[in-house]
């Protein structure tokens, strides 16, 4: 049985976490996942549906049925 690594970097912005992340990524051969761009974009299509940022239900449901 082969263990999965994951590795997280984290930062203020415009550090230069994705840069980093994304050249570790490609050295060590592992799968690069910028979180902060899935944010954003259920951000977007939340606010692009006119749903209710407070309605915590809708915006999960949103988010699981979004294929990122």
């Amino acid at each position: 049985m082969t263990r999965s690594s994951t590795i997280a970097i984290d930062g203020p912005v415009a550090a230069g976490k994705s840069a980093v992340g994304a050249l570790l990524a490609l050295r060590l051969g592992y799968r690069f996942i910028d979180t902060g761009v899935m944010y954003r974009a259920i951000t977007w299509a939340v606010l692009r549906d006119k749903i209710d940022l407070d309605d915590e239900a809708a915006v999960t449901a949103l988010a699981q049925q979004t294929n990122l």
